[in-house]
């Protein structure tokens, strides 16, 4: 029976709650199969052992309400659970127009912060259809389905003030596309490594300072990304290339980037990195965490030695943004169905040209810029943002253990 057939129809609102254990539903649905009637919508959520069951069924036949009634309650009484019955017209109301989901994380997520999250959802235009846990650890992630108001108005209202909630806060519009295959890129400095690879060099050489320096120089808009790339490359003109080797060993993942990459993979997204550090070290990232693809400058090493100079085009601000475009043209995704994770200025042309950019722990005018800000020290999380539960990812890690 379609939702339309059943816009008009006398339908029973039948809810159960009470303790769960095994045979609930089935000993609620053998009951009301005896009176004929039909299922016009299910839903059951448990939360902490607590079991809430809706089954919204059509009207039974003539003089058989009130006998259904009191067997329903009267099976709740024997399983210690509580009933309430309401008589009605129909199926849900037809949900408004613009869909949206609304992921929040929370470490934690207060109680203020989600009442502030429901009240400007209220004020937006919107209603929430649906509400649903992602995870519950390391942080608390936790899904909105929002009718009534558009995408784009509905985020404005919420992500600007996720900061001041001490919440992040994702609004994608809801639909096919976001179940489609899709293609991920990264920054690296700071986003999938927790270090910046320069610096790593840099201390070999010991040249940490005048780096610094440089780059705080940058910070102030004295130079662009391009002459503070050239000035700290020459800083290291005559180390020994096989510090190279030393610096990959250094390099350390950030929480979650494994799970990140490996969940990726197993639903079929192709996942790289583009990056204004180097290729000796992305490259190596490319092969031991398995990337489709990786790129970067490329540090000049003559005679063994690294000549403080860089060779091919520069990856800088706009490279990072013409790189994703060109990755997903080569994999034949479109540029909506791509996902940009960065933390630097150099990272928002890319950010802003994704389907979804995500700045990972970034400075305040990334985020700001940025669809959505993730500031919690774990990369997986981008993970409940694309609507994947923790309970997936763990179920499919334990599977491949036992494989």
């Amino acid at each position: 029976m379609s939702a339309s057939q059943t816009s008009d129809i006398p339908t029973l609102l039948v809810k159960i709650f009470g303790k769960d254990r095994p045979g609930i539903t089935a000993g609620l649905f053998d009951t009301l199969a005896a009176y004929s009637v039909d299922v016009v919508d299910i839903e059951q959520v448990v939360t902490r052992g607590r079991i809430t069951l809706c089954a919204l069924v059509t009207q039974p036949p003539a003089g058989m309400e009130g006998d259904l009634r009191a067997t329903v309650h009267s099976w709740a009484d024997s399983m210690k659970m509580q009933a309430e019955i309401i008589s009605g017209l129909g199926d849900n109301r037809p949900r408004g127009l613009g869909r949206s989901l609304v992921t929040v994380l929370g470490h934690p997520l207060t109680a203020e912060a989600a009442a502030s999250i429901a009240s400007r959802i209220t004020k937006s235009g919107g209603n929430i259809d649906r509400i649903f846990r992602l995870a519950k650890y390391p942080v608390t992630a936790v899904e909105f389905a929002v009718s009534g108001v558009e995408t784009e108005p509905l985020r404005t209202a919420l992500v600007t003030h996720a900061a001041a909630l001490g919440v992040d806060i994702a609004v994608v519009a809801a639909g096919l596309h976001r179940r489609a295959q899709r293609l991920v890129v990264m920054d690296v400095d700071s986003t999938l490594i927790q270090d910046e690879v320069i610096e790593l060099f840099a201390a070999h050489a010991g040249c940490e300072d005048k780096v610094a320096e440089v780059t705080a120089a940058a910070m102030r808009g004295e130079l662009d990304f391009e002459q503070s790339l050239h000035a700290r490359v020459a800083l290291l003109k005559g180390l020994d290339a096989s510090v190279v080797e030393k610096v990959r060993t250094e390099v350390r993942l950030t929480p979650g980037a494994r799970t990140l990459i490996r969940t990726l993979k197993r639903l079929g997204y192709q996942v790289g990195v583009v990056s204004g550090g180097f290729t000796q070290v992305t490259d190596d990232l490319k092969e031991r965490l398995g990337l489709d693809f990786a790129q970067a400058n490329t540090l000049e090493i003559v005679d063994g030695q690294l000549t403080g100079k860089v060779t091919g085009e520069i990856v800088d601000r706009a490279g990072k943004a013409r790189l994703l475009r060109r990755f997903a043209a080569e994999a034949g995704v479109p540029l909506s169905q791509t996902v940009a994770i960065g933390d630097g200025a150099n990272d928002l042309d890319m950010l802003n040209a994704a389907g979804l950019g995500v700045a990972f722990n970034a400075k305040p005018v990334v985020r700001e810029a940025a669809h959505t800000a993730v500031n919690v020290p774990f990369l997986d999380t981008v993970l409940y943002l694309l609507g994947v539960t923790r309970e997936e990812v763990e179920a499919a890690d334990m599977h491949d253990d036992e494989v």
